[in-house]
């Protein structure tokens, strides 16, 4: 987990800076708890995602930051659906 924050002030800037003018083209799918931060923005998460992907799904688990910690099984219903459903 360091390594992600250490990337995310480093590394991660290059990289993003070097992929600008592309976007992800598989499907990509973002989940986020309903009590978090983001499920309190103003800007919808779905949104920011459609800007840098071509196929954006996604929906909110009651949850709060740690989505997976505290809703195994609804992540993993998502992530089912995701994945089997298309």
């Amino acid at each position: 987990m360091m390594e992600d924050y250490r990337a995310g002030a480093s590394v991660d800037l290059e990289h993003d800076r070097a992929d600008l003018d592309r976007r992800v083209e598989v499907p990509l799918l973002a989940l986020w708890g309903e009590h978090s931060v983001v499920a309190r923005s103003p800007v919808d998460p779905l949104d920011v995602w459609r800007e840098r992907a071509i196929d954006v799904r996604g929906a909110t688990v009651a949850a709060g930051h740690f989505v997976v910690e505290e809703q195994p099984a609804a992540t993993l219903a998502a992530l089912e659906r995701f994945l089997w459903d298309g």
